[in-house]
């Protein structure tokens, strides 16, 4: 269903966490999948951990995927503060839109409650709204009620995999400190469309 797919997250590991097995799905149909965030979160690294710390784990998560590094977009604006800088992203969003031409966009859902996400979110839909279909991806952190409009059927090696990539998160993984949720969550989505696993997307634009 379709060729070019760009993902869109607004912190690195935000991608691999909420719709790993997808991208995994998608690259062995033989979709060409584009990759972009909007910041490293320096200022959030844990303690110990050196600044540019997420620069080079998005580069070793995104290879566990497959996806290649030409198609990796990675932008630096600052964390937890996108609501300064809408505008800008927007226009970023543009360029991408222009230059990718995706089919299908992928980014946070309209009902997340992170500002920085919530941002993506709202300049995702208004950069890509009348070219491309948005699917917005479940954060189980952050919302308070989800959409659940879409599922994608996975099976265990997809699951496997997308743990693999988020392993790569040295500097992250306090936040996944069970990471046994991650992959229960799988499946229960999966329980709901009578399959294994699944994730589980909000149907934010459909163009068929």
């Amino acid at each position: 269903m379709f060729d070019r797919i760009l993902v869109i997250g607004a912190h690195t590991d935000d991608i691999e966490t909420m719709c790993g097995g997808t991208i995994l799905k998608f690259l062995e149909e033989g979709c060409d999948i584009y990759y972009t965030t909007f910041s490293y979160a320096d200022k959030s690294l844990p303690e110990g951990f050196p600044g540019g710390t997420t620069r080079d784990e998005v580069v070793r998560a995104t290879e566990v995927l497959g996806i290649p590094r030409l198609n990796l977009i990675l932008f630096d604006y600052e964390v937890r503060v996108f609501p300064d800088y809408r505008q800008e992203i927007l226009e970023d969003l543009v360029l991408l839109r222009k230059g990718i031409k995706p089919d299908l966009v992928i980014t946070h859902n309209t009902n997340d409650t992170h500002q920085d996400h919530k941002v993506v979110s709202d300049e995702s839909y208004r950069a890509f709204k009348q070219f491309s279909s948005i699917w917005g991806y479940e954060s189980f952190k952050n919302n308070r009620v989800f959409d659940t409009d879409l599922y994608v059927k996975l099976e265990e090696k997809h699951i496997f995999k997308k743990n693999q990539a988020i392993e790569e998160y040295k500097s992250q993984l306090i936040k996944y400190d069970n990471r046994d949720a991650i992959k229960g969550l799988s499946q229960f989505r999966g329980t709901q469309v009578n399959h294994s696993y699944a994730e589980c997307f909000e149907a934010m634009r459909i163009i068929i």
